[in-house]
């Protein structure tokens, strides 16, 4: 997998939680993990692509319970939702 197909599965694992995960409703950041086959969870490519959405604004960070928590950030959606449609290369 290539880091664009990495950080949309990020997102979409986000936004297709039940209930999808913007602004105030979030979950831990080992739960985004679960999607990846199991020889590509928690790999440096991951981390990286997790931390370019960090940067891009497109997750926020909390930290609740001792653990770090994310959702979508919601004055992003309309960008959030052009990078998911957007090919990967």
């Amino acid at each position: 997998m290539n880091k664009k197909e990495i950080q949309q599965t990020i997102l979409d694992t986000l936004k297709k939680a039940h209930p999808p995960k913007w602004g105030a409703s979030h979950t831990e950041e080992k739960n985004l993990f679960k999607r990846f086959p199991k020889h590509i969870r928690g790999t440096k490519q991951v981390k990286k692509a997790l931390e370019e959405l960090y940067k891009l604004g497109f997750i926020n960070k909390y930290k609740k319970t001792g653990e770090i928590h994310v959702s979508l950030n919601i004055r992003k959606k309309k960008e959030i939702e052009a990078f998911l449609e957007e090919e990967p290369y």
